[in-house]
């Protein structure tokens, strides 16, 4: 017995050992790859900062802005005075890869809808990335009813459609105005971020993808990203290729958010057929119903919200082939309300509810999909 013990007390220190040095090697990996990452692209027109000076500029990380999967942000002052907002990445995908897709992605892009990143830390296991400080905070917090503590607080009509052209020509850019295509596959209201004028600025390129303009289908990496923005092929290649109208779906589902003051799905809706808003306000233009319970007062907001509706209604198209592309969807945003037609119903199923479990993640299976595969149908992880 006594011969036994300590076998087996051997044997888990050398497991144990062999945990340590593999995980040493994967850290030396991840920090090879990075650094080859940073020699290889040449001189990047960012600073490169100090863990101690992401210290001294967050004053040890006193102020925290918001928190996600890949970390925390915080508020930071540099020495001139100007504030910026420090993204300290914690648990960083493969070999560093996160930090990369963010660092390549934004780097290659100057645009007025394209938060700035000014710099970035690199020191061993600690990555931060320093970017201009939005005033004004992400998007989410002025869209959802349930954030605001006044009626009066919800952004006007205008407002919104003019910060829904925004972030379009934002994408527009990323997918055609580079050098080399951006698929930002994140897009949602939490990653938009509004300056002191409520100009909107699309961040975190985190599941970014850089690809040449040739290419139109990548293989999509296993996202972090919430599951109530992702395009369907993303989940089922019957569907098509993933591709830049993977963005344009998540961009439509984000400008309904944006008109309903709600997420899409909820399954704390009073009646099963509001769960899935698209689907309930697709009924309600059908019916040319009044839509009035949206914070709609005259004419204008009529318009503003109808054209809002119909066109985001395109950008969630179930084949990507029937959704339009970022400069189609700024024309109809501009154009003319009567030139507008509505969509084919998208024909995704919305979720189900059962009496006993109104609150839980829905799974619906999607049509003509491989045998056993699912879509989740859910909120926010």
């Amino acid at each position: 017995m006594g011969v036994l013990m300590v076998t087996i007390w051997c044997f888990r220190k050398k497991l144990s050992s062999n945990r340590i040095i593999h995980f040493w090697k994967q850290e030396s990996l991840s920090n090879i790859t990075v650094e080859a990452f940073l020699r290889n692209n040449g001189p990047l027109a960012l600073r490169r900062y100090s863990y101690s000076d992401i210290k001294k500029m967050t004053n040890f990380f006193t102020e925290k802005l918001g928190q996600g999967g890949y970390g925390g942000v915080y508020k930071g002052k540099l020495p001139d005075g100007s504030l910026v907002a420090v993204k300290v990445l914690k648990n960083s995908r493969g070999n560093g890869e996160e930090f990369i897709n963010e660092v390549a992605s934004i780097s290659r892009t100057s645009h007025v809808n394209i938060v700035t990143l000014m710099g970035f830390c690199f020191e061993g296991s600690k990555r931060s990335l320093v970017y201009e400080f939005m005033p004004n905070g992400s998007l989410d917090k002025f869209i959802y009813k349930q954030n605001l503590s006044r009626d009066d607080q919800r952004l006007e009509w205008e407002v919104l459609q003019n910060i829904a052209v925004e972030i379009a020509r934002g994408l527009e850019y990323l997918h055609r105005g580079c050098s080399t295509r951006i698929l930002h596959f994140d897009i949602k209201p939490h990653n938009i971020l509004l300056d002191e004028n409520l100009c909107p600025k699309i961040s975190d390129f985190g599941l970014a993808k850089i690809c040449p303009r040739e290419e139109s289908i990548i293989s999509m990496l296993g996202a972090r990203g919430t599951i109530g923005y992702i395009a369907p092929e993303v989940f089922c290649r019957n569907f098509g290729g993933v591709s830049h109208k993977s963005d344009v779906y998540s961009y439509g589902m984000m400008v309904l958010e944006m008109v309903g003051g709600r997420k899409n799905i909820d399954a704390e809706a009073d009646r099963t057929s509001e769960i899935f808003f698209p689907h309930w306000i697709y009924k309600r233009l059908e019916l040319e119903e009044e839509l009035r319970h949206l914070g709609i007062m005259n004419e204008t907001d009529r318009e503003s919200a109808r054209r809002m509706i119909i066109v985001s209604l395109w950008c969630i198209q179930t084949d990507p082939s029937n959704r339009p592309s970022m400069r189609r969807v700024i024309e109809m945003l501009e154009g003319t309300l009567e030139s507008l037609q509505i969509p084919p119903k998208p024909f995704l199923s919305s979720p189900s509810r059962s009496p006993n479990d109104s609150a839980s993640t829905t799974v619906r299976s999607l049509p003509n999909e491989d045998p056993g595969l699912s879509l989740f149908i859910g909120s926010e992880p």
